[in-house]
């Protein structure tokens, strides 16, 4: 009695314990998902596996690998994600591959926002359960949907499978009772044949181990969501839960063995791995599931798009509380209007904002130094153009402008292993950029940085000015920054001429990064030669030549 008494104290107090644990650790997870609520954490984000999922989806209207590339693509996702799971990773990442071009889907996920972010104890307690789609393996179950499935074994083989484990355990015990020789190397055959299955039937299925016991905790997952927030998803979602009701049946035990399976070097793995090499329960266990999972590719492809757009969703709302400020953009109606006030670009710290407003019937021409803010200012108008059209959120005090389709071009280089030059690559991006702005209905913004610096300057000033009134003239939105003065004086009223200007402080250039109507006009650059103690002829031949230029251009 006194052994059965302190037996039931055992396994209170043990399961006490563990419920105990449980808790501390929850409430440790859920005052750490509020400390960084709001806030950027710097994780390590395996971006080829991430990207998997778009390159699944990729459609024309992605932007581009040059287009991201431009733009930084791969800083902004990484600056802008704040997901739980892998799942809402690789949702997002596609997102900011894909601009909308539907104004009501924006609008859409603007109310998903507010729905699951409303309630901060809700949300908190979603990003804990979403955490655990967190493991990597989670990366792959995109696999599950995106292509279908061939049985791994044959009809006859597939058969032998799921009776290999009642007919060894039957020829074993048939043996210990008749202690007949035969059954003994029956017994023995079956068991060497099963090893031969069970490590042969390892490279069938390398490709779902990492995907197909992260099903059964995505189903969980959309279970939850489901029951807890009031989305307009959530009718299509228990429909595809239920369909697939089977499917999760046999996932516990795919989920269960994911959990026993540990180190190698353990006794318990090692009895474990035995077991199922015996009585075939991998393999068995994964032509079963495999067979649901092509029945039911559809349904899964719902739940994980369901499970990364909420995911993405509460994301959305904690890069936004980290900006400065932001603003949710308005698509005007008039579609020949471009219109922004304080927009900053969002990875540049203590960025200036700029104001600007423009049409699709004139130009924008920026002049200005190195370094004075010319390129930063024209990347954050294209970032700013895809936040919004993806992430319902722009990096300004207002943003309103039609839908676009974005272009640019900005970081061509050579290509020697095709023995292209810097202008022959410049101008393929710039004919690409041409070809594809007439296929698309949707009204184009053109990014191009520094036109044409690639080749002598007669003809590059005198190809982009044919090209830039090519532009305007298909009323596309253009912002381009040069160099070259000629093309003010060319163009004129074609493009309205900007400039980003710089004063000169002892041996120093001082920016102050605002944009200014009209063509540059300071003599900075052989002031600082001056300064840095170039020879006094140098520099009076420089300001000569200089003065004669301003003179000929009207500058």
């Amino acid at each position: 009695m006194v052994f059965l008494i302190a037996a039931l104290f055992i396994v209170v107090f043990v399961v006490g314990l563990s419920r105990y644990n449980a808790a501390k650790k929850r409430t440790a997870a859920i005052e750490s998902i509020d400390e960084n609520w709001g806030k950027h954490t710097e994780n390590y984000r395996a971006m080829n596996l991430v990207a998997n999922y778009h390159n699944y989806l990729k459609t024309d209207a992605s932007i581009s690998e040059s287009i991201a590339a431009d733009i930084d693509l791969e800083s902004i996702f990484t600056f802008t994600d704040r997901t739980s799971s892998k799942v809402g990773q690789q949702y997002l990442y596609h997102t900011l591959r894909t601009p909308q071009t539907n104004i009501a889907d924006l609008h859409a996920l603007n109310k998903l926002i507010g729905t699951v972010t409303a309630d901060e104890f809700k949300r908190a307690a979603l990003q804990l359960e979403l955490v655990a789609l967190n493991n990597a393996n989670s990366y792959y179950l995109h696999e599950l949907f995106s292509s279908e499935h061939k049985p791994l074994y044959s009809a006859g083989l597939s058969l032998y499978i799921r009776m290999a484990g009642v007919l060894w355990i039957a020829a074993l015990v048939v043996t210990i009772i008749t202690h007949a020789q035969v059954l003994f190397l029956l017994s023995l055959g079956l068991t060497l044949f099963n090893f031969f299955i069970h490590y042969s039937n390892k490279k069938n299925t390398l490709r779902y181990v990492h995907s197909m016991p992260q099903l059964f905790t995505l189903m969980r997952v959309a279970k939850y969501i489901s029951n807890q927030f009031n989305i307009p998803e959530n009718e299509a979602i228990v429909s595809s839960l239920k369909r697939a009701g089977s499917l999760s049946r046999s996932l516990r035990f795919v989920k269960l063995e994911d959990q026993i399976s540990g180190d190698p070097s353990d006794l318990a793995y090692a009895l474990w791995e035995l077991i199922k090499a015996i009585l075939l329960i991998e393999p068995a266990m994964f032509i079963a599931s495999i067979n649901r999972v092509n029945q039911y590719r559809d349904d899964i492809e719902v739940l994980f798009n369901y499970v990364g757009k909420v995911d993405m969703a509460v994301s959305i709302q904690s890069f936004r509380l980290s900006l400065p400020y932001f603003c949710l953009p308005e698509f005007s109606t008039n579609c020949h209007i471009l219109n922004v006030n304080a927009l900053y670009h969002l990875l540049v710290e203590h960025c200036v904002p700029n104001s600007f407003q423009t049409l699709d019937s004139q130009g924008v021409l920026i002049t200005g130094s190195n370094m004075s803010g010319k390129t930063t200012f024209i990347r954050a108008m294209a970032v700013n153009a895809l936040l919004s059209q993806t992430l319902f959120t722009a990096c300004a005090e207002s943003y309103d402008a039609p839908l676009l389709q974005l272009f640019t071009s900005i970081r061509v280089s050579d290509d020697m292993e095709e023995h292209k030059s810097y202008f022959q690559a410049e101008a393929l991006s710039v004919l690409n950029i041409m070809n594809k702005s007439k296929l698309n209905p949707v009204k184009s913004l053109v990014i191009i940085d520094e036109i044409f610096r690639g080749t002598n300057t007669i003809e590059r000033v005198a190809a982009a000015k044919a090209i830039l009134s090519y532009f305007t003239a298909n009323q596309s939105f253009v912002f381009v920054s040069t160099h070259d003065l000629e093309l003010a004086e060319l163009l004129g009223d074609e493009y309205a001429v900007y400039c980003f200007e710089e004063t000169v402080a002892d041996t120093r250039l001082v920016f102050d990064y605002k944009i200014k109507p009209g063509i540059l006009k300071n003599k900075n650059a052989i002031a600082i030669m001056a300064a840095l103690g170039y020879p006094e002829s140098v520099i009076a031949d420089a300001y000569a030549m200089n003065q004669q230029l301003r003179e000929r251009y009207n500058v």
